[in-house]
């Protein structure tokens, strides 16, 4: 009877257990999704649209997308000023449903629409920015989320890379390197990477993009350097199953502006 009685309390405590245990096997499981990206490109002609572009995203949007639980956003621009530099906006989203459900959600934003009213519906005579470019990216296996600097780290410079490759077999084989040793060692020699993606949609493709950051040009070129110069680089520049998967690499160097979370 006893033997009984303890069999059951054990088996309901294990029961109980296993319930609760529930919610962190999720939660575990949900930190592990891969992200998606949307990269925006806007182009403009001149300080005053750039300048309408940052205060659009500052003051309208980001407050809008951190309501919907989208967060951090990053907002860059080109590093060395001119009155045609880009603003590049990147928008993490957890999951392709998030994604496609931001433009109803902005329309539903009473506060969003009031704060975006002029920047939406300006003028042909006097436009925001000339043009602006979208891209859906999708996070690569070897690094799932975008990983942002602790804010005592925050570094002053970015580098965005887009490496076009000849077919999508080569593209997914640049990928398969990036696994196979170019992603930690990026971490190991200081590049401090914010994210990989493949391109799924947008400009270029087939593609990838990914973005590294330093504390400054100097900083940013020795980790550069020290990347160049490993042992694992050198040995998977050299392996003939990754010969020929990059066909343009295309590196734009950025510093954040005043409305960037990242």
């Amino acid at each position: 009877m006893i033997s009984r009685i303890f069999l059951q309390a054990t088996l309901g405590i294990a029961i109980v257990v296993a319930v609760l245990a529930i919610p962190f096997r999720m939660v575990a499981a949900d930190v592990e999704k891969q992200q998606y990206y949307e990269v925006r490109i806007y182009s403009t002609q001149s300080e005053e649209q750039q300048k309408r572009v940052n205060d659009y995203w500052q003051n309208a949007a980001i407050p809008a997308y951190n309501r919907m639980g989208i967060q951090p956003v990053g907002v860059f621009t080109e590093l060395q000023d001119s009155v045609t530099n880009k603003i590049y906006v990147l928008i993490p989203c957890d999951s392709l449903e998030d994604f496609t459900a931001i433009p109803a959600k902005l329309a539903a934003d009473a506060d969003y629409q009031k704060a975006a009213a002029e920047f939406l519906n300006a003028p042909k005579s006097d436009p925001a920015y000339v043009r602006f470019e979208s891209s859906l990216l999708v996070a690569f296996d070897g690094m799932k989320r975008m990983a942002v600097p602790p804010a005592d780290k925050k570094p002053n410079v970015f580098e965005l890379r887009t490496y076009l490759s000849s077919s999508e077999g080569k593209g997914l084989n640049k990928i398969q390197m990036f696994e196979s040793g170019e992603i930690p060692l990026m971490k190991e020699v200081g590049l401090a990477p914010i994210f990989y993606g493949r391109t799924i949609a947008g400009l270029n493709m087939p593609c990838l993009m990914y973005m590294t950051s330093g504390e400054n040009m100097d900083a940013h070129k020795q980790h550069w350097q020290g990347f160049s110069a490993s042992p694992v680089w050198k040995k998977l520049k050299s392996d003939p199953q990754y010969k020929d998967n990059v066909s343009r690499v295309i590196s734009i160097m950025l510093k954040r502006t005043s409305a960037s979370q990242i």
